[in-house]
């Protein structure tokens, strides 16, 4: 798909960028000359050549038979780098101020000679690194820098003495408006780490699954203790399975014990047709789906968050929780292998955090998860399967709650009650087996237990994220899901593939990660769909994009050394994506075709060949262009191995 004078090979490629685009510019030029006139002259191939399979003459190597059965053949590297270097901010800074410093109430730290951290300021600011720039995007968005002496952008809001400086007008405008919602509070977080939180719908449900003989649901002393919380308090006119009271009933009959949801009045999840971020371990952030916002998604979900850590209130897994104030609708995705957990857990973010929907991670393949009986696991236990379904979808179904005026009496007025009522949704793969599909077989099931949408991933688990997805498979089980709505996954990455998607009857496209990674390739993927166009985005509105980024991740992890290198950690994360993209304008053919791998070729600007480097030292140079020069112990592994060759 690309014009001969654009290629380039590996050597020439990685000299250009060493050489700042200048030493080769002038050489480039002269190449598109004589490329145009070779191209006038002659007819185009029938099949394109690479770059690196040309003589010096300028003719294949094909002939050469014997040759190249003697040259050894190069293996892409698969799979993930499961031995990472985790960086502790220690690694960055030696001696951190502490807290209470920062706050302005050095001499309230609660742990008193005990603190860990410097109380020194002079001795901190003697060792503190060099500001990075000369405007902090929090004390300009805000008015205030909470941050104070650690921000590393601090000249701009540090007056005479080391004080914080405080926009008052700025800051009054956001004063009482919460930005982002789902945090772990304190009190939450002991209840949990002391299980003394009550799961009494869950504890109800799970009776009811035992058979009313006590036992414990497999899996329950391995999935890190849930099950031993307290017994929770006998509630009112509770009932089992089976219609009878499960507990004795205490107290007074209450409108909670007879007014209840049936099914029909269940909240429905409208977003039939709407654009659907999926969520991307790792690279779906928060900052990343802000991103993704302002291009046009209209709903949008959390990472993938593990239950069992959820319940021992892990503080790193419920921030993959966290909700900002411009996602209007927002879902989170719990995986989990066991009935007892996830119907805990389910109830846990029902009574805790605001969300539109609870999706089920189903469709994860990787080792890791499956193995546990979690992910695409649980395709092959249907039983388990259903026990999870069910419960999720008992405990987060509330009796049905009204505020309404009596019409006897019109100055009588009930009091207002809450709804606690959250759609269910449930992501899964065609099967677990490459040319077996299972999941036509499940979808119906999956409806009659309560759920309110299903995602089908086209691919089977043994694929993972290869091979091209199924659609003609997703339209045959959007039309057995009926009225359930159905939502495709896989191998979008223009409009005409969305456009494709939507005609086999599906309800609406999710967009993630597919072997290309649309979504994290392309995050203006949502406007070309929405306004039915190519953009060929030029490599400084590309650049604006990761300014972006980096200024939503300072605000969301912070402006401190920890903040900026776990800002830089994300977006060089999803810098292994972005390099991946093939700008428009270098197409002879549209669209890209999500299973291309470009070749080596030079962009239209030194900074468009840059962000088209797969390897790592380029990727952070970026990173320095908008966050400064890394640390002295800086280290970097790309997640998938893919993204690791030079």
């Amino acid at each position: 798909p690309f014009p001969r004078r654009f290629l380039t090979s590996k050597e020439q490629f990685h000299a250009y960028l060493q050489a700042g685009g200048e030493g080769e510019k002038k050489e480039k030029e002269e190449k598109e000359e004589e490329e145009q006139v070779s191209d006038a002259q002659s007819e185009p191939p029938a099949k394109r050549v690479k770059a690196e399979e040309l003589g010096q003459d300028g003719e294949s190597q094909g002939n050469g038979g014997d040759e190249e059965k003697e040259r050894p053949e190069k293996k892409r590297a698969r799979g993930q780098n499961k031995s990472r270097p985790c960086m502790k901010p220690s690694c960055y800074e030696q001696s951190r101020l502490c807290p209470s410093v920062t706050q302005g109430s050095a001499g309230q730290c609660p742990l008193g000679p005990r603190c860990r951290f410097l109380h020194d300021v002079s001795r901190y600011l003697a060792a503190k690194p060099a500001d990075l720039g000369q405007r902090c995007v929090l004390f300009d968005t805000f008015g205030r820098c909470p941050y104070g002496l650690t921000c590393r952008f601090g000249q701009c809001h540090l007056g005479d003495g080391h004080q914080n400086v405080v926009n008052a007008a700025l800051a009054q405008q956001w004063e009482g408006k919460v930005l982002v919602r789902n945090s772990l509070s304190k009190e939450l977080q002991q209840q949990l780490r002391k299980r003394k939180f009550s799961f009494h719908k869950a504890e109800e449900f799970l009776r009811g699954i035992r058979g009313g003989k006590g036992e414990k649901a497999e899996g329950g002393s391995t999935e890190g203790g849930a099950e031993g919380a307290p017994k929770p308090e006998a509630l009112p006119n509770s009932q089992g399975a089976g219609g009878a009271p499960s507990i004795p009933t205490l107290g007074p009959l209450t409108d909670e014990d007879i007014v209840k949801l049936r099914p029909c009045e269940k909240k429905k999840l409208e977003i039939q047709g709407k654009l659907y971020l999926a969520p991307l371990t790792t690279c779906g952030n928060l900052p990343f789906r802000r991103i993704c916002k302002g291009f046009g998604a209209d709903v949008t979900c959390g990472e993938m968050a593990v239950c069992t850590n959820l319940l021992q209130g892990q503080s790193s897994e419920w921030a993959l929780l966290k909700r900002h104030h411009t996602e209007d609708i927002f879902g989170v995705q719990l995986e989990g292998a066991f009935p007892d957990t996830m119907t805990k857990c389910a109830e846990l973010l029902n009574r805790t955090i605001n969300v539109d929907f609870v999706d089920i991670n189903v469709g994860c393949p990787i080792d890791l998860v499956y193995k546990k009986g979690g992910g695409c696991a649980l395709m092959t236990r249907s039983n388990k399967f259903e026990q999870i379904v069910r419960g999720m979808n008992s405990v987060s179904s509330e009796h049905l709650e009204l505020s309404c005026c009596s019409p006897v009496l019109p100055g009588l007025t009930f009091p207002p009650l809450q709804v606690l009522d959250v759609p269910l949704t449930v992501k899964i793969r065609t099967g677990v087996q490459e040319k077996v599909n299972v999941a036509h077989k499940i979808i119906p099931r999956i409806r009659e237990w309560g759920a309110a949408l299903v995602t089908l991933h086209g691919r089977s688990r043994e694929q993972r994220y290869t091979r091209s997805a199924d659609w003609d498979y997703i339209a045959a089980c959007a039309r057995l899901a009926r009225p359930m709505p159905l939502f495709g996954n896989g191998d979008i990455l223009s409009y005409e593939d969305a456009n494709r998607a939507m005609q086999m009857g599906v309800s609406g496209i999710m967009i993630a990660r597919q072997v290309s990674v649309g979504a994290l390739i392309k995050p203006w993927l949502f406007t070309e769909i929405k306004e039915q166009r190519h953009w060929d985005i030029s490599s400084s509105e590309r650049f604006d994009i990761l300014k972006d980024f980096t200024n939503y991740g300072l605000e969301h992890w912070g402006s401190d050394t920890q903040g900026v290198e776990k800002t830089r950690k994300f977006l060089l994360e999803w810098l292994s994506f972005l390099c991946r993209y093939i700008p428009v304008g270098l197409l002879e053919h549209l669209p890209q075709r999500i299973n291309e791998r470009p070749p080596y070729y030079l962009g239209r600007d030194y900074l468009e060949t840059l962000m088209a480097s797969q390897n790592v030292d380029d990727w952070i140079k970026i990173s320095e262009l908008l966050l400064g020069p890394v640390p002295p112990s800086f280290t970097f592994l790309p997640k998938h191995k893919a993204n690791s060759y030079r």
